[in-house]
């Protein structure tokens, strides 16, 4: 089962993402979370905080779940 996450914009960054989950406190985690914490952005692991999700995106944090993004209009 995916959580889905709301996002205002047509895109945003993983690591903005990651804080809007819950599953990193601040965005200057992001960074040290994605070289230590295994995920996947569409099954694809990725270690980028920049790399930019769209709408439909699904991001797979271990020991966290699976998010899907959703844009809302």
């Amino acid at each position: 089962m995916e959580d889905k996450i709301e996002i205002s914009t047509e895109t945003i960054p993983l690591g903005q993402f990651l804080k809007l989950a819950n599953v990193i406190e601040t965005g200057g985690m992001a960074k040290w979370f994605l070289h230590e914490v295994n995920v996947y952005v569409n099954d694809e692991q990725e270690t980028r905080r920049g790399r930019k999700l769209r709408n439909g995106d699904t991001v797979e944090v271990e020991g966290f779940g699976t998010f899907e993004v959703v844009q809302v209009k």
